[in-house]
């Protein structure tokens, strides 16, 4: 009987000492986030870049009502958006645009590059330095935030016309662009829902 016991004993350690199936890998990489959801706390991440107290004080009533609100992370969001939309419109690409604009905005927009192509004309823009964004005001009325971003850009504008014939043409432009996005919504990405000439 003992004989017996220790070989079922050895039996069990061989299966119960070996690793069975998929094990958990080191270094493992973490899934991916969504766009505008904030990141798992992380004991080795650097700390925040402090906030002017210009940018605070833009934010205070956004904050008052959506404490995660962060305007840094907020404004590197809100100028990418920026650079990617000018690139699009002058480009007529309404694929990048539709999700990154209110239907109001994307019907004006779509006006507009439908007249350019009906013209046979072609655009390109890029950015002969970064753009620069400052935070005017941050609210929320309802379940609505809404934000308001001063871009000031340096352009350098390609256009073809219908004969062939290329211009270039370098400008500064500086607009108020108006975002929204509703509080506590599953989708957390904002939109842009108007946009304005301003003063540099």
């Amino acid at each position: 009987m003992a004989a017996i016991a220790a070989f079922v004993l050895f039996q069990l350690y061989n299966v119960l000492g070996k690793k069975v199936g998929r094990q958990p890998e080191d270094g493992m990489k973490k899934p991916p986030r969504m766009p505008g959801v904030p990141a798992e706390p992380d004991a080795q991440q650097k700390p925040e870049t402090p906030v002017d107290a210009a940018t605070a004080a833009a934010a205070a009533g956004l904050k008052a009502r959506d404490p995660s609100f962060d305007p840094t992370r907020f404004l590197d969001g809100a100028r990418q958006a920026y650079e990617t939309i000018v690139r699009a419109y002058a480009s007529g690409d309404r694929e990048a645009l539709r999700p990154l604009l209110a239907p109001g905005v994307m019907a004006s927009f779509e006006s507009g590059i439908a007249a350019r192509e009906a013209r046979g004309e072609k655009d390109s823009v890029e950015f002969v330095h970064p753009p620069r964004a400052d935070l005017e005001v941050a609210t929320a009325e309802g379940d609505r935030a809404r934000a308001k971003v001063l871009f000031l850009a340096e352009l350098r504008s390609k256009a073809t016309s219908g004969s062939g014939e290329e211009t270039t043409d370098e400008r500064r432009t500086a607009e108020l662009w108006t975002f929204e996005r509703s509080i506590g919504a599953n989708d957390p990405n904002w939109v842009l829902t108007r946009v304005e000439a301003a003063s540099a």
